[in-house]
């Protein structure tokens, strides 16, 4: 009855703009992913708490509301070790890691992207999360 997670990877997708959170949504419901989704890091760390299955990989804006993106991803993957994290910003990668906003390993996703774009990273996250062989 249940699914594997390989089959369908569980996607927290965490921005403030309700727009993009159902865009993103949507796209990767069509693409073989189960979403989750919050508007803010009180929600994100709910659901991570609360969400009684796999977390596969974290989803967050980098400018969130009273907080950064990079807390949201330390929060949750404290609660969650093993969850693969994604950032999306409208910041440059190189800019984002020279104000300590994130680590020089982590994988960011510019805006605006295309779904081509948001679902490459998505890979990459599983494929680091995965055990190797």
């Amino acid at each position: 009855m249940s699914e594997s997670t390989q089959e369908r990877p569980t996607v927290l997708v965490v921005d403030d703009e309700d727009d993009l959170r159902d865009i993103m949504r949507r796209m990767l419901d069509r693409r073989g992913f189960d979403t989750l989704i919050a508007g803010d890091a009180d929600q994100a760390l709910a659901v991570c708490r609360d969400h009684p299955g796999v977390i596969d990989v974290l989803v967050t804006d980098l400018t969130l509301p009273d907080v950064s993106g990079g807390d949201v991803a330390r929060d949750c993957t404290q609660m969650r070790p093993g969850l693969g994290v994604v950032f999306i910003s409208g910041l440059p990668k190189d800019l984002a890691v020279s104000k300590g906003l994130i680590g020089e390993d982590a994988v960011l996703v510019k805006k605006p992207f295309t779904a081509d774009l948001l679902l490459g990273a998505l890979r990459s996250a599983l494929a680091e999360k995965a055990p190797s062989t």
